[in-house]
């Protein structure tokens, strides 16, 4: 209950607010567990993306933050905690079991908010959970957030215009390059990434 309302007020400020768009919803699975790979440019990027999925999506953010309300909240629109520079197996087992139950997570290959709004190289982390899984990728790649609140700024802007692509789901036999193949994770990791800049903006977007 809590989760449909927040996620609807998301989707509020993110339509009203920021003249929000999305687009390939069409590329959203309509069942079975998937993983949406996002670019990450501002604080925003969870609210903006996974406002406009009807379908529940999970998400990470970093154990510091669950202190206070933050900690009563996160956990109940579904964020799971992540040790950030160390591998986390109690997460990665959490999202195991998602996948495995038919559900939607959210990653953001480059581990942590862009310093400049380009994108970065993917970590390997993306690249294992989609070996693992076997599960649909849907690259994402969301465009105008790092103006509204990116790294560069202490507190969001009031206006500007956002808009979400979902490309076209990548399968198991795309990303990853077999069992036995040298950097396996990293390899998948950089072809999802790949995946995520060929994306190009909406033709009535300026970036």
């Amino acid at each position: 209950m809590l989760y449909t309302i927040v996620k609807t007020c998301c989707h509020m400020v993110f339509v009203d607010a920021y003249d929000g768009e999305s687009f390939g919803m069409q590329n959203i699975p309509k069942e079975g567990g998937f993983l949406i790979a996002c670019n990450h440019a501002s604080f925003f990027d969870p609210a903006f993306a996974g406002g406009c999925i009807s379908r529940p999506i999970y998400y990470f953010a970093r154990k510091s933050l669950f202190k206070g309300f933050l900690g009563w909240l996160l956990p109940r629109v579904h964020v799971i905690p992540v040790d950030r520079g160390e591998a986390d197996f109690g997460a990665f087992k959490q999202v195991l079991t998602l996948l495995k139950k038919g559900k939607g997570v959210m990653v953001f290959p480059e581990g942590t908010r862009s310093p400049d709004g380009v994108l970065q190289f993917a970590k390997k982390g993306i690249g294992m959970m989609a070996c693992k899984t076997g599960v649909p990728v849907v690259p994402t790649r969301i465009f105008g957030s790092y103006e509204i609140w990116g790294r560069q700024r202490k507190v969001p802007a009031l206006t500007g215009s956002v808009k979400v692509v979902f490309g076209s789901p990548l399968m198991p036999q795309e990303i990853d390059p077999g069992e036995f193949a040298e950097d396996r994770y990293q390899v998948a990791a950089n072809r999802i990434m790949a995946a995520i800049a060929a994306i190009q903006p909406p033709q009535n977007v300026i970036v």
